[in-house]
């Protein structure tokens, strides 16, 4: 019989929520406890989702000596803070991204971890999606040849408001952790870090970043092109453009999932999928499989990974003028 892990979630917020839905689609997962620093509302969410115990404090949840596993949504800004106090208490952590603020923060997060000898993982969603995964097979079976220009997008409407999570710098506001983060997971896993990087940026009224357009090259010659923003609906997408044609995949925000492959003198195939759960329930088998191995990483998504994603995010960053002061 399969361990059942007791998971505890740290921030009761909207992602927490779409989390909790692919949680439940899992027979070896027991909501155990959720904490918030407002105790009422980690008591609605409890109630809602049927978690056993609820707490008014991130302390307590850490503390709580039957959780098996933590995962953490709180903003951007805290993530360092509250990844720390649960390794400290011997919990493994799935951290949603973006990991930290930025590279130092996530060296410490490693350390932490390999200190306390306990799980650590980013909670980055495409890796671990069918259509993704379909991809990487596509590229691997060798047909399209190798990748000559990646265009990677993901940009929405958001309503101007100071107050807004997504518009303050103190939590690590701006388009590029948000969502520009994941262009820039497509390009690393499938083309690697870059040797290059340009970016441009505009800003909101707040100072925090509102739109971003990044150029990433590679010294074999290869190139790729990234953009996110909260001023245009552009939805969420990528094209590889390959030596023997092209291939692209888009996602809808309710997670459909869509790829199309063309090569080159021969019919377009197409495959779609509309994940249960919207496809979140992928990053906790992985925890949990992990965790059942033995092991202290992913091999889906190592720290490796994490690290140089963060450090490229730093430089994309230091490029466009985007700064967190304090944290920087």
């Amino acid at each position: 019989m399969r361990k059942k892990y007791k998971w505890g979630i740290l921030a009761a917020g909207k992602m927490s929520a779409k989390f909790t839905i692919g949680l439940k689609l899992l027979d070896n997962v027991e909501l155990y406890a959720v904490a918030s620093r407002d105790k009422s509302r980690a008591e609605r969410f409890a109630s809602e989702f049927g978690f056993r115990k609820f707490y008014g404090s991130y302390e307590e949840l850490a503390n709580d000596k039957e959780v098996d596993v933590i995962y953490i949504a709180s903003p951007h800004s805290h993530h360092l803070e509250h990844t720390l106090l649960c390794l400290k208490h011997k919990k493994a952590v799935l951290c949603e991204k973006a990991f930290a603020l930025n590279s130092h923060e996530v060296k410490a997060m490693i350390d932490e971890a390999e200190k306390q000898k306990v799980f650590l993982m980013e909670a980055l969603w495409p890796p671990f999606q069918p259509i993704y995964r379909k991809t990487k097979e596509t590229l691997l079976d060798g047909e399209p040849g190798k990748i000559i220009h990646l265009n990677a997008w993901f940009s929405f409407q958001a309503p101007y408001d100071p107050a807004d999570r997504k518009f303050n710098l103190a939590l690590g506001g701006g388009s590029l952790l948000d969502i520009g983060i994941y262009p820039l997971i497509d390009a690393l896993y499938f083309m690697g870090v870059p040797s290059g990087i340009m970016a441009k940026a505009s800003f909101a009224e707040t100072g925090s970043e509102d739109t971003i357009s990044i150029i990433l090259s590679y010294d074999d010659g290869r190139t790729a092109t990234l953009y996110s923003s909260f001023r245009t609906a552009g939805g969420i997408g990528c094209d590889l453009l390959c030596e023997n044609g092209n291939l692209n995949f888009s996602r809808g925000r309710d997670m459909s999932q869509r790829l199309n492959v063309a090569m080159n003198g021969k019919e377009n195939k197409e495959y779609s999928l509309l994940p249960e759960g919207m496809g979140y329930q992928y990053e906790a088998m992985e925890v949990m499989k992990c965790l059942d191995e033995g092991k202290l990483q992913s091999d889906i998504v190592p720290l490796s990974f994490s690290l140089d994603l963060m450090a490229t995010l730093d430089r994309i960053r230091k490029a466009a003028g985007i700064v967190f002061p304090g944290r920087d």
